[in-house]
């Protein structure tokens, strides 16, 4: 039997039981509320109508008066359309003669008395006849309600065995075979290709079954043909990396050695030994420069070796190896990738190492050869501007302006140049004293004091008490605070204010220029400090080299200090650096 025509036939079997029980409940509800209905509807009311009757007789005196005699009337007539038990009738005439003689106006009042004693005795009888109906109905429902919940009990008992029965029986019918499934589909998970599933029944169940089967033997079928595939391509990738000129070194998660190229052997000096498969740890025994690239610790810079008979540079990049994670004793398939290894690879760059050298040279030569011309122009426009000389008309002499300022200009980029060409070729000389920040900072603003008059910006100065010294190279350190004015004063409005401070913190000491410029956006703070960069400008303020921040920031890291900015458009900006403080005992002691 089709798994489909089972849960019908098993869910139509429950639906019936639950009918059944429905069904043999309704009816004893039923019988119930008939009953009750019966005793409310046809004695309750005949007991209200007499006690309405002998309240008028209670209430009134004889002879009853006319307002008595209707509502009496009234429900003396509902009474007699009210006729349910038996000696019921008789009672009501004799409460009809009653009335009658009650409403006679000739009657004397011994004989209305006596009616009245009539009347009360007959309406007795009909209360009595009801109340004995209400006891004898109430008994019959009683018993009904008994024999329900006897009768239900039974049914209830006998259903609920039918259920249990049939919730223990019927769903092994349909939980045997998803079991015995669902360990086969956990064998094929752990590569048991030779994993069968075999059903008696003809069913669906048996249908999965034997595609279930078939998905096993294509499985062992592709895993046999593509292994020679796989090994294929594992030799082809294993010859590329093989044929690569830049050294190439593979390592998994336990530290294993899984490939190492010709190259990389070359140039670690590696010999021809098998290292596959060779713990890292190892082979680092005897070779400290395979260790250091294993470590990292040469991941940020370019480092020397002595390869092919000169001196070569290398660059070390790092790349994870990241795979799917498709291991079943983790749980279930992680969309995420997990890490198996890590490939280092050694890049030659002593081409583009020799590039830079001789564009730092040709920088240095360049800047040093120009400087002397550069110079004797500066001197020369100068004599023309003096009076002494000769006078010059007002065109003659913006023009003299305006080669001075260009001379000062190119100067400046000379002198930038030649310090840029230092921080390339790692030839940065600096002389570290114990200094007073206030010295420093002091130097500064004479420097730039005469442009910042000519503009009328005020630069105000706020050093902290008792800062300790720095132990800094002056004059580069100066040239760093100057640079970060001559930006403060080209990008602040006429008449404003610039602020110089310093303060401590932590072990260090910041040194900080603020103005209210412009401000800087967002989007250009990250390359402030790369060489050549230049934020746009509106026209208005000339703009550098683009090599100043990128210099001041060499010449802070050189002496373990670090630099940075902050700004908000339309506020202005923050320049500032810190430097390692001298300890206050060594201070003294100086």
């Amino acid at each position: 039997m089709k798994v489909k025509n089972k849960l019908r036939l098993g869910f139509g079997f429950l639906f019936i039981v639950v009918l059944f029980f429905g069904a043999v409940s309704l009816f004893y509800i039923n019988q119930i509320s008939i009953s009750a209905k019966v005793i409310l509807k046809d004695n309750y009311e005949s007991l209200n109508y007499v006690s309405e009757m002998r309240s008028v007789l209670d209430e009134e005196n004889l002879p009853l008066k006319d307002a008595a005699i209707k509502y009496f009337n009234e429900q003396l007539v509902k009474e007699e359309h009210n006729i349910t038990e038996r000696g019921e009738f008789e009672a009501a005439n004799g409460i009809r003669k009653a009335f009658t003689q009650l409403q006679d106006k000739s009657a004397s009042l011994p004989q209305q008395v006596e009616a009245e004693k009539i009347a009360r005795r007959f309406l007795r009888t009909v209360e009595m006849v009801n109340m004995r109906a209400i006891v004898i109905k109430n008994e019959k429902a009683h018993k009904d309600v008994e024999d329900a919940v006897v009768f239900l009990g039974l049914a209830g008992a006998f259903t609920f065995l039918v259920l249990f029965s049939f919730s223990v029986n019927f769903p092994g019918i349909i939980s045997n075979p998803l079991n015995a499934l669902l360990e086969g589909i956990r064998e094929i998970s752990q590569k048991n290709y030779g994993q069968r599933i075999h059903f008696d029944k003809s069913d669906e169940f048996a249908e999965v079954a034997n595609a279930f089967n078939d998905m096993a033997s294509k499985l062992n079928e592709w895993e046999n043909s593509n292994l020679s595939k796989i090994m294929s391509e594992k030799s082809r990738i294993e010859t590329i990396i093989e044929q690569m000129h830049d050294a190439i070194i593979g390592v998994n998660e336990k530290h294993e050695i899984l490939f190492i190229n010709t190259a990389a052997k070359a140039i670690l000096n590696l010999g021809e030994d098998k290292l596959t498969g060779k713990l890292v740890e190892d082979v680092s025994k005897n070779n400290d420069l395979f260790k250091s690239i294993i470590n990292g610790e040469k991941s940020d810079r370019a480092f020397k070796i002595f390869a092919e008979g000169k001196d070569s540079f290398f660059q070390l990049e790092t790349r994870e190896i990241l795979v799917p994670n498709l291991s079943p004793s983790e749980g279930p398939v992680n969309i995420a990738k997990k890490s198996v290894g890590i490939v280092y690879i050694l890049r030659n760059i002593t081409e583009f190492k020799e590039r830079d050298e001789a564009k730092s040279n040709f920088i240095a030569t360049i800047s040093h050869e120009l400087k002397t011309p550069i110079s004797a122009i500066k001197m020369s426009a100068g004599l023309l501007a003096d009076t002494r000389v000769g006078a010059l008309n007002p065109e003659q002499n913006q023009l003299v302006k305006h080669i001075s300022g260009d001379a000062e200009r190119l100067l400046k980029i000379t002198y930038e140049l030649l310090d840029l060409s230092q921080v390339e070729t790692g030839n940065i000389q600096l002389n570290f004293v114990p200094t007073k920040p206030e010295k420093i900072i002091d130097y500064a603003i004479k420097a730039i004091k005469f442009e910042a008059d000519q503009k009328g910006i005020i630069i105000e100065q706020s050093v902290a008490p008792h800062i300790p010294d720095v132990n800094a190279d002056v004059e580069k350190t100066a040239w760093v605070m100057i640079n970060f004015l001559s930006n403060a004063l080209r990008y602040s409005p006429p008449k404003s204010k610039i602020t110089v401070d310093v303060s401590k913190k932590a072990n260090l000491i910041e040194f900080s220029v603020k103005d209210l410029g412009k401000g800087i956006d967002d989007k250009y703070k990250s390359r402030l400090f790369d060489r050549y960069f230049q934020v746009p400008t509106d026209g208005q303020n000339k703009s550098g080299s683009g090599l100043g921040l990128a210099i001041s920031k060499e010449f802070i890291a050189a002496q373990g200090g670090e630099i940075g900015v902050e700004s908000e458009v339309g506020i202005g900006s923050r320049f500032y650096f810190t430097l390692p403080a001298v300890p206050q005992e060594s201070s003294v002691n100086a």
